[in-house]
């Protein structure tokens, strides 16, 4: 190869190949988390923290194949999202799977909804996980300041389930593991089944 070439970021990558090492995110278009730190960040205002969410995000792309595997349970996650968005309802501590949930499916009702800035700017699976980090981050912060956070429950943990379960919901809306740049049609069909519920 010339050494003059330069380097093309994100094209002649071979797909299906291991994930670098060191954390590094894949290149493919259907892998791509990187811009979902920065969706995380803007969305999440006061509460975010860019460094957490690139860290979550770097562990959640090695964990992305065994997520595939995972079912989404859809009717535990209306639940908490009711809980926490529609009732408010407090009297049990919140911990960070009942956290992360709720901010999965709130961010499955503003992105397919069109209601929030990510939806518009992009219907790829990295918008529509940072922006259910963004709400996990806001909501943890919330719940924090009301002491109703359960003592083992932490904002990087609720935040980092919210990414899982965006991630499987957004796998399970394309078919399985194959997610497609052009996938809002598929997560809109899948919210339509439980956001009226």
């Amino acid at each position: 190869m010339s050494g003059e070439r330069q380097q093309d970021i994100g094209g002649n990558v071979t797909h299906g190949g291991a994930y670098p090492a060191g954390g590094g995110y894949p290149r493919s278009d259907d892998d791509d988390f990187r811009g979902a730190a920065e969706h995380a960040s803007r969305q999440a205002g006061s509460s975010g923290d860019k460094d957490l969410f690139t860290t979550l995000l770097g562990a959640l792309t090695q964990k992305k194949q065994a997520l595939a595997e995972e079912d989404v349970d859809e009717d535990d996650a209306v639940k908490q999202h009711k809980r926490f968005f529609e009732r408010d309802d407090d009297d049990d501590d919140a911990d960070d799977k009942s956290l992360g949930s709720a901010a999965a499916m709130q961010a499955l009702k503003l992105f397919t909804s069109g209601q929030s800035e990510s939806a518009h700017e992009s219907s790829s699976q990295s918008a529509f996980v940072g922006l259910a980090m963004a709400e996990a981050s806001k909501l943890f912060d919330q719940k924090a300041s009301q002491g109703k956070v359960s003592s083992d429950s932490s904002k990087e943990s609720a935040v980092m389930k919210a990414g899982e379960m965006a991630l499987k919901m957004y796998l399970k809306s394309q078919g399985g593991g194959k997610a497609e740049s052009s996938g809002s049609s598929g997560i809109i069909g899948f919210a339509s089944k439980f956001l009226s519920k």
